[in-house]
């Protein structure tokens, strides 16, 4: 008898387990964001394709038809912003060759300005200052769910469409007029390979290469012919 109880409740132990374990599995599926996108841009009735996104997490992949020897490598959560080249083997930091990069990042559904002005700094946007954020309505996107915001920077203001599922921008209404959104949507898994940098590339550093220069024979003799009447 008493064996028949303890092994009652070892096995509801047992079962207690493993409904734990499957609530645990599913939340971190819930926070694992994983997705694909086209990016298409419009103003007023024309529309074009303006690249392709995938999201893994925090970190983002973005591909440009104006950029197309390389793509963008954004993590959100160091910050960093690269543009890679492959062909060339380098990557180096992105700056603001894209305002894709510093946009359509995850962001906190509720308070989006302080992803948004992160990635401004970090592109060396100081001008644009401390970035303001206003809930302005809710919206329906494809059958998503977003949050209207409001944005207001020293150098202008944006509207952007967020979808609090995902905490990302589903669209971005520039100060221009000009439409960026996410279309085709996919949740499907990111290969985490395609985030970072491949380990055999070198980072490019204009700043580094300029300052090589000056220490060439070739910039003294350039700043001597100067000084010369």
């Amino acid at each position: 008898m008493i064996k028949d109880v303890m092994f009652g409740r070892l096995c509801r132990a047992a079962r207690l387990g493993v409904v734990a374990l499957g609530m645990l599995s599913g939340s971190v599926a819930a926070q694992a964001q994983q997705f694909s996108a086209n990016i298409v841009r419009q103003r007023g009735a024309a529309a074009r394709p303006a690249g392709r996104l995938r999201v893994l997490d925090g970190k983002v992949r973005i591909e440009t038809p104006e950029l197309a020897d390389g793509f963008f490598l954004v993590d959100a959560t160091k910050p960093s912003a690269y543009f890679v080249r492959p062909a060339a083997r380098i990557y180096m930091d992105a700056r603001q060759s894209s305002e894709l990069t510093r946009l359509f990042v995850p962001v906190d559904p509720d308070q989006p300005c302080r992803r948004w002005q992160a990635m401004a700094h970090l592109a060396g946007r100081a001008d644009e200052g401390d970035w303001r954020c206003e809930q302005t309505g809710e919206a329906e996107i494809d059958g998503r769910h977003a949050v209207i915001f409001h944005a207001v920077t020293g150098s202008g203001e944006l509207f952007g469409w967020i979808d609090r599922a995902r905490k990302f921008p589903l669209r971005i209404k520039t100060t221009d007029g000009s439409i960026i959104a996410l279309e085709e949507i996919k949740d499907e898994p990111q290969a985490a390979t395609l985030f970072e940098p491949p380990s055999n590339f070198r980072k490019f550093s204009p700043e580094a290469l300029i300052e090589q220069i000056k220490q060439s024979d070739v910039w003294v003799a350039g700043e001597r012919d100067k000084t010369v009447p």
